[in-house]
């Protein structure tokens, strides 16, 4: 991608605003609301059109479901949400069914909705409270002072014709996911030395579509060969209440295995060893099958620089411990609000932009240790062998299991929890937030 350089006297053309957000899924959506809502004019440019589809397991914990809460969206199951109670865990020949736990800080219950409309009804949302949003708007080139080096706006392909508009904003925030063209060119590179998933599902026609947990199964065996072979990564199936299950796989990079499989032609098996009843068969299936990576555990930093920041899959915010990425999506982008808000307000130069270094060591503050944590759990569960015998002993203790589920979905009161609660925020403080 090209820089364009432009000089600080430069006038501003075509458009300008107090922010721009770039991508309007729901990290760029959430952060496009909350800076609207007080008062700050945004820019939302979402290079496609609504409703568009997305790679997703479609489920949402309780994590995500606050947020949701958070924009006023209505999640009522008129308006076509459906709830869940918790965690359906299936692997070695044991079947757990565990609730949300009951919290102060969370609801005790998920939802289900497909991507294609829940992005569109975030992106409303953001409008609804005052953000202008361009959709099939395809941003380029970041524009760079060039005295300060920072980016100052963005050149985009606007509408059918391309019709090439300009941009303007003394702060930019990438929410233009994995890919992040953006950040790529402003030279904010992936870190190779965190852990990277793929995700891929499809969609069946099946009678278990309003199942009321989510489920996932810790053992992914490839029964294709002569020998059956534990794989290293976990398989979930979510009932979407209309008719369909969303039916895929979660798949880390950690091991021998993640380059030299073709894992839709894994989902595909896997479907095959189902019940038959339950529908997982090709006759049944409503869509292709479809994959999408998953940046986890601040795969690309630093989240503020130059003007820039960046929130949801572009800073690589996806959980390692369970592959969410929804919930940090927004969390990160009603933090960058946040932060620009009071950025905002400062009367000088100089006190914005150290407003604005916040930014990353809240991010820090907020999901460092945990995400810590998380990479080691990642390099244990890459080996097969330790994720059999996890799954194995782990599922016939229902405490030890409801202790992980709160660690894997990262799920706790800060304060005045219980036990499970205090030992797990005890680790994520003491672990170091790189």
């Amino acid at each position: 991608m090209t820089v364009v350089t432009e000089p600080h006297s430069s006038p501003f053309t075509e458009n300008t605003a107090d922010v721009i957000v770039v991508g309007a899924g729901p990290a760029g959506s959430t952060t496009a609301y909350h800076l609207a809502k007080s008062g700050l004019d945004v820019l939302l440019l979402e290079k496609t059109e609504f409703p568009r589809e997305k790679v997703c397991g479609d489920g949402l914990t309780p994590r995500a479901t606050k947020q949701l809460v958070a924009m006023g969206i209505d999640i009522s199951e008129e308006a076509g949400w459906l709830r869940n109670k918790g965690l359906r865990i299936i692997g070695g020949g044991v079947r757990l069914q565990l609730d949300w736990p009951d919290l102060a800080s969370f609801p005790d219950y998920g939802l289900v909705r497909k991507r294609d409309d829940f992005d569109e009804q975030l992106a409303r949302q953001a409008q609804k409270a005052g953000a202008r949003l361009y959709e099939r708007c395809n941003v380029g080139a970041p524009i760079i002072d060039d005295r300060t080096g920072r980016i100052t706006g963005v050149h985009a392909k606007l509408g059918e014709e391309k019709r090439e508009v300009t941009f303007h904003a003394p702060l930019v925030v990438a929410a233009d996911g994995n890919s992040t063209r953006l950040s790529l060119a402003m030279g904010l590179h992936r870190r190779e030395d965190r852990p990277m998933g793929v995700a891929v599902r499809t969609y069946f026609e099946s009678p278990r579509h309003e199942d009321d947990y989510l489920e996932s199964w810790l053992e992914l065996w490839d029964r294709r060969g002569a020998e059956d072979r534990l794989l290293p990564g976990y398989g979930w199936i979510f009932g979407m209440g209309d008719g369909t299950s969303n039916v895929g796989l979660g798949v880390l990079n950690t091991s021998d295995s993640f380059k030299e499989l073709d894992w839709r032609e894994v989902l595909k098996a896997w479907c095959a060893s189902m019940p038959e009843d339950w529908g997982y068969t090709p006759e049944n299936m409503t869509g292709p099958i479809r994959g999408a990576a998953l940046p986890m555990a601040f795969n690309r930093q630093p989240h503020y620089t130059k003007g820039l920041l960046l929130v949801g899959d572009a800073g690589g915010l996806v959980n390692p411990f369970n592959g969410e990425g929804i919930a940090y999506a927004m969390e990160s982008g009603q933090i960058a609000a946040d932060v620009i808000v009071q950025a905002h307000a400062r009367p000088t130069p100089a006190s914005r932009e150290l407003a604005l270094q916040r930014y990353p060591r809240v991010l820090k503050d907020t999901y460092g240790g945990y995400y810590t944590l998380g990479r080691a759990f990642v390099k244990l569960i890459g080996n097969p062998k330790v994720m059999k015998i996890a799954a194995q002993r782990g599922l016939t203790h229902p405490m030890l299991m409801k202790f992980t589920l709160k660690l894997l979905a990262n799920l706790t009161d800060p304060t005045g929890g219980d036990a499970m609660d205090r030992i797990i925020n005890g680790l994520s403080k003491v672990a170091p937030k790189a």
